[in-house]
Order: C-alpha cells, then sequence, then structure tokens
C-alpha cells in the first residue's frame, strides 16, 4: 500500500491520510450488507475480518475522492468551493438515499458541500419539457388518488373515476420538481463515471466493485 497517497487524479496526488481521517471517524450511515459501512467505532473494529476492512478502506477512498472531484468541477464552473468539512460532520444517511444513490453516492453527498453544491449546478441545468410532466401524470395515476378513493380501495386498474384522480393542475409543480430532481441525479452520475476515469489507485484503495480484486463487491 503506497504511504503517501490513495489515488492519482490526473497524475495528482490524493493524500492517503484524507481516506484515513474519514476511516477514524464514527459514520452513521445505513451502509449496506455488503461492506457494513454502518459498523462500530473503528476501537471496536479491530476484529473484524481482513476482507470487511479492505473493503471499507476502499469505499472511504470513493467518498473522499468523489468529495475532491466536486472541488475541482465547482472550481472549474466557478462555484463557491465550500470549505472542507470534518469526517465527523457526516450525516445519517437514509436508507431511502442508499437505495435510490448507492451507498458511494449517498455517503458523499452527505458529506461533502462541494458535492451538495455540484448537484445543485446540475439539478438547475436540467430541463424538463411540459409533455414529460404531463406524460408521467398520465403513467402514474396510482400515485395521485385522491384520499377519499385511497380510503375505497379505488385502484386506476379497477376504473378510477376521473373525480378519484387529483386534478394535473394540482400536482404539476410537484412532479416537475421530482423529474428535475431525477434528471440532476442521472447528471451527477454521468458526470462522476466520466470523472474517474482518469484516476489511478493505489494498491488496497481500488473501487470496492473492481473485479480486479479478491474481495470486489459490486453492490456499492
Amino acid at each position: 500500500m503506497n504511504p503517501e497517497h490513495a489515488a492519482l487524479i490526473e497524475g495528482e496526488p490524493l493524500p492517503r491520510e484524507r481516506v484515513d481521517s474519514f476511516l477514524e471517524a464514527p459514520y452513521r450511515g445505513a451502509g449496506n450488507c455488503a461492506t457494513s459501512h454502518n459498523g462500530p467505532a473503528p476501537a471496536t473494529r479491530q476484529n473484524e475480518p481482513p476482507s470487511v476492512a479492505r473493503q471499507r478502506r476502499r469505499w472511504a477512498t470513493q467518498v473522499v475522492l468523489t468529495d475532491e472531484l466536486a472541488r475541482r468541477a465547482c472550481t472549474q464552473r466557478g462555484l463557491k468551493v465550500p470549505e472542507e468539512v470534518s469526517p465527523a460532520s457526516v450525516l445519517a444517511v437514509a436508507e431511502t438515499d442508499v437505495a435510490d444513490l448507492g451507498s458511494i453516492v449517498a455517503a458523499a453527498l452527505a458529506h461533502s458541500q462541494a458535492a451538495q453544491t455540484l448537484l445543485a449546478a446540475l439539478e438547475a441545468e436540467q430541463t424538463v419539457p411540459e409533455a414529460a410532466v404531463r406524460d408521467y401524470y398520465d403513467r402514474n395515476q396510482d400515485r395521485f388518488l385522491t384520499p377519499d378513493a385511497l380510503r375505497r380501495g379505488v385502484t386506476p386498474f379497477d376504473g378510477a373515476a376521473p373525480e378519484d384522480v387529483l386534478p394535473y393542475e394540482d400536482v404539476r409543480e410537484v412532479i416537475s420538481r421530482e423529474l428535475h430532481r431525477a434528471a440532476g441525479r442521472q447528471a451527477f452520475f454521468g458526470w462522476l463515471d466520466q470523472s474517474r476515469a482518469g484516476v489511478t489507485y493505489s494498491h488496497g484503495h481500488e473501487h470496492p466493485g473492481d473485479p480486479s480484486h479478491p474481495d470486489h463487491e459490486h453492490r456499492h
């Protein structure tokens, strides 16, 4: 394991000490069963299997790397780069965010104000056509049943009456915000995949899903 850096980003080192600092802080995120990132504090991890410890380090490297890449992207876009936060400020990550984003991105967004800033900028750049909003409404009528219809057990598949469904005008803004959010997340995923293409990892810091090492786990 390289004693100085966890990875090289376009030839520039990402200090290993940043990963170490992140690992030393208690992480209260939801994590997942594959790598147990919501495990106990470091002092109580001494007996964990070596494969779990290795995966934890690889996972932490990805969180710290995402923060660094986001800082660089914010600088390139002329966005104000927030002050670096302490690893101890990582907030609990909801299981739903882990399910929607994956534990790496969910934790990075909880840890990194730069990643949050970049995500907000990407979301603001998205355009959702009116036709897409209307199409979502028409294809998901079950999400817009009135409270009375829900109490009566009505479903769109049973032939809900027009009065059983909330009017499009009443829910249009909610749908638009949701689609903008989804489009922003997709843009963030695309940016992250492209940005990581120029990264070379030191031994022991590879991506946890990299099949070239024996502990790889495709769920991350």
